[in-house]
């Protein structure tokens, strides 16, 4: 379960930070496909019971 803990962690890394980066910019149409993928990746964690540390 390590791998998949440690892939899905770095994967919400990534999307926050183009997150950030959509915001800075005004790209409200790459905000909103960062921000459903950041849920879904939660709730993955969550479906498999990992704890996210981020």
């Amino acid at each position: 379960m390590g791998e998949f803990t440690t892939t899905i962690e770095r994967r919400l890394c990534q999307a926050k930070r183009g997150l950030d980066e959509a915001r800075s910019v005004g790209d409200d149409y790459l905000a909103d496909t960062l921000t459903a993928e950041i849920e879904d990746l939660r709730r993955l964690a969550d479906d498999h019971g990992v704890l996210l540390t981020r």
